[in-house]
């Protein structure tokens, strides 16, 4: 792209408002350059603290208009953006990532064919256009996960599907509610556990990652992910990185990218597949990378900041080790739809403690609220003082 780096005083732009856009702002805010935002909310996280928020619909041609005439550069907060705006705003300025990677994450039937093509090992699986197919579906698929190809996040849009019964009840509510929907049939495996690798990749190609991070998720949400030297076995690292790299560079992808897998456990399914299979990919930076604002030199946000304005791309270190925990909005209601502000000066009082809250207004359950960051000179005490914040807010131990 010409006319980089861009300097200081430059408009970046994103396309959509939430925590993800409020955390990049911050980042592309300390880094001397001015930020705007397209989201039709007009209590958006991301449009309350930025330079401009340009309050219309995605796909508003007026409005993209305005972002171009705006921006140096353009990205996006998270892939159900609209790809057709991303492609309409490349016409006039740099997007990054560009629209046709965009589309390969929003759609799962797109990304799993990328995955075969990239040779990293995926969940045996099928797509199902209508119920005509499902008679063709192969036992061995069952018990399976079936999920819509599209729209599907933090466990919507999917259903545990464990007999031929299943399966035909779930893909006829799923039609139900959107007639035109196609699924996706995944087998499921048996998991030790699920990692993510955070890449950021230039416009040069030039690629690096935030450190590996291991994730808990619970009722399709993530709930804790911990960060640590050697985590898992080295050779396991290194194959989650070098099959994240290769899904990066046969995208052509700019910017931050999250690849997310499953672990696997010893057995059958891991001697034909290995120790790990890839699950989804996410266009942006990720929930399971907020830590790196308090444990790492350089945060995701930065990253994505970085291959926006063309400067230099560094590996993250991790300075201290951390478990970071989701904060949803079922921990503002424990007594149920009376909201109670939990006891953040507690939290707060615990050695490590970061806690980043996102501006949102109205607390509902399953929503992402915030995160909390516990660093700590090893993870041992990292996760024994996450266990006291957890006490005081009410999650779950793990």
């Amino acid at each position: 792209m010409n006319g980089l780096p861009l300097k200081p005083g430059a408009t970046l732009g994103v396309l959509g408002g939430g925590q993800l856009a409020r955390m990049w702002s911050h980042a592309a805010q300390s880094l001397g350059y001015r930020s705007a935002v397209l989201d039709p909310d007009p209590h958006s996280p991301a449009g309350l603290i930025s330079h401009a928020h340009i309050q219309t619909g995605y796909l508003d041609p007026q409005g993209l208009a305005q972002m171009a005439s705006l921006c140096a550069a353009v990205t996006t907060e998270f892939e159900n953006v609209p790809a057709e705006a991303l492609a309409q705003l490349q016409q006039l300025v740099p997007v990054a990532p560009g629209p046709s990677a965009v589309r390969v994450a929003q759609d799962r039937a797109l990304e799993k064919a990328h995955f075969v093509r990239c040779g990293v090992p995926v969940a045996p699986h099928r797509v199902l256009h209508d119920a005509s197919e499902l008679a063709q579906v192969q036992d061995d698929l069952l018990p399976g996960i079936l999920k819509t190809t599209r729209l599907g996040y933090d466990g919507k849009g999917q259903a545990q599907v464990n007999n031929r019964a299943e399966l035909a009840a779930a893909f006829t509510q799923l039609q139900n509610a959107d007639p035109s929907v196609v699924c996706i049939l995944e087998k499921r495996l048996p998991l030790a556990a699920e990692c993510s690798v955070v890449l950021a990749r230039g416009a040069d190609g030039h690629t690096v990652h935030l450190p590996l991070q291991t994730n808990l998720h619970r009722g399709g949400i993530l709930a804790v992910t911990e960060v640590f030297d050697a985590a898992l076995p080295a050779a396991t690292e290194s194959l989650a990185i070098q099959s994240a790299d290769d899904i990066a560079r046969q995208l052509d992808y700019t910017g931050v990218l999250c690849v997310e897998f499953f672990l696997l456990q010893d057995g059958s399914e891991k001697d034909t597949l290995g120790p790990l299979v890839v699950n989804e990919i996410a266009p942006r930076p990720h929930n399971s990378g907020h830590h790196s604002i308090n444990s790492c030199d350089v945060s995701q946000f930065e990253l994505q900041v970085r291959c926006m304005a063309g400067l230099p791309l560094t590996m993250p270190r991790l300075h201290s080790p951390c478990v970071m925990l989701n904060l949803l909005g079922d921990l503002w209601l424990p007594h149920g739809d009376s909201p109670l502000e939990p006891d953040w000066a507690a939290v707060l009082a615990l050695p490590g403690a970061h806690l980043h809250l996102y501006g949102k207004t109205e607390a509902r359950r399953g929503r992402k609220m915030g995160h909390l960051t516990l660093t700590a000179a090893g993870i041992a005490e990292a996760r024994q003082t996450a266990l006291k914040a957890a006490g005081i807010l009410g999650i779950a131990p793990w």
